[in-house]
């Protein structure tokens, strides 16, 4: 394995190739806590709306449990070589009652529609407060791309 060699972006650069790839991405990590039993990470579709993700899991799964508890989530891209986190809160909406626009992105993104479901699903919208992305030990510095919920760069 060669280390290639890592040229630091901008926090423009950053800001750019994040959105580009919260709009293309299918999954993403989502880390709740429940206050008695801790820490809870999955792996979720999502879809980007252009200021918030949104994510969909079974309402009584423990990620619907622990988001009504304690809305403050954090959420991870899946590649560590280009690293994109953000933390935010997340809002609960369940399956029949979620905004027909983003339901409908939802489903056309995943051919897949929980509001037709038989099973409770309920929808998370997580907007961001912080985000963070970095490539490697040289983007460390400068990896807040959002703060309090604004864009940097």
């Amino acid at each position: 394995m060669h280390a290639m060699e890592i040229i630091p972006r901008t926090t423009a650069e950053r800001r750019r190739d994040t959105l580009e790839r919260l709009s293309s991405e299918r999954d993403i990590w989502v880390s709740t806590a429940h206050p008695d039993h801790g820490p809870h990470q999955v792996p979720l579709w999502f879809l980007w709306d252009g200021q918030a993700a949104w994510l969909c899991t079974g309402a009584d799964s423990a990620t619907a449990r622990n988001a009504r508890k304690e809305p403050r989530v954090r959420l991870a891209l899946p590649d560590t070589s280009d690293v994109v986190l953000l933390q935010g809160e997340a809002t609960c909406h369940p399956a029949r009652e979620v905004p027909k626009d983003a339901a409908d992105a939802f489903a056309d993104k995943f051919a897949w529609d929980p509001r037709m479901e038989k099973a409770p699903f309920l929808y998370l919208r997580v907007t961001p407060q912080t985000v963070r992305a970095w490539r490697g030990v040289p983007e460390l510095r400068g990896r807040v791309v959002m703060r309090d919920g604004t864009w940097l760069g």
